[in-house]
C-alpha cells in the first residue's frame, strides 16, 4: 500500500504524467480541427503537434529544478534526459517516418506486379517523429505546465 501511495503522491510523477496527457489532449484537438474528424487513436498516438515526450521529460526537468534547484544533479540528469529525448523526437524517430512513408510507398507499387503477394493492412508506421516546431511547443507546454503544478499545487 505504502508503494502506490508513494507512487500517487510523487510530484515529479504525477507531473510528468499531466504534461503527457495535456500534449495528448491539445494534439487530438489540433487533429480534429485540422482534419475535421475525431480520432480517438491521437490520445495516445505518436507524432503530431504537439511532441508529447517533449512535453513529458521537459515537465519532468522543470519540476525536478524548482524542487531539488537547478544546480542540482538531480536536475542535470532529468535534463540530459529532456535533451536526449527532444533530439531522438525530431531526429531519428522523424526519419524513421519518412523511412517508413517511403517503404510503403514501395510496397504499393509492388503490390500492382503481378504474381506478388503483399499485404497493404500491414503498412509501416509513418506518423511517429515530430519536427522542430512540435518538439518546442511540446517543452514550452511540459515547462508551463510544470511551473503551473508546482507553484499551485506543490508549494504551500
Amino acid at each position: 500500500m505504502s508503494v502506490l501511495y508513494d507512487l500517487l503522491h510523487n510530484p515529479f510523477l504525477i507531473t510528468s504524467v499531466a504534461s503527457w496527457g495535456l500534449a495528448q489532449v491539445i494534439k487530438t484537438i489540433i487533429h480534429t480541427i485540422v482534419y475535421h474528424e475525431f480520432d480517438w487513436t491521437r490520445l495516445i498516438g505518436d507524432g503530431g503537434m504537439p511532441s508529447a515526450h517533449s512535453a513529458t521529460v521537459s515537465s519532468l526537468a522543470m519540476v525536478t529544478g524548482l524542487h531539488f534547484g537547478f544546480s542540482s544533479f538531480e536536475f542535470a540528469i532529468s535534463a540530459l534526459l529532456a535533451i536526449i529525448v527532444c533530439h531522438d523526437a525530431s531526429g531519428v524517430r522523424l526519419e524513421t517516418g519518412k523511412h517508413a512513408a517511403v517503404l510503403n510507398e514501395l510496397i504499393c507499387i509492388f503490390e500492382k506486379r503481378p504474381g506478388e503477394d503483399y499485404d497493404l493492412e500491414a503498412n509501416l508506421k509513418e506518423f511517429v517523429g515530430h519536427t522542430n516546431l512540435q518538439v518546442c511547443v511540446g517543452i514550452a507546454i511540459g515547462c508551463l505546465n510544470a511551473l503551473f503544478i508546482h507553484f499551485v499545487f506543490l508549494q504551500p
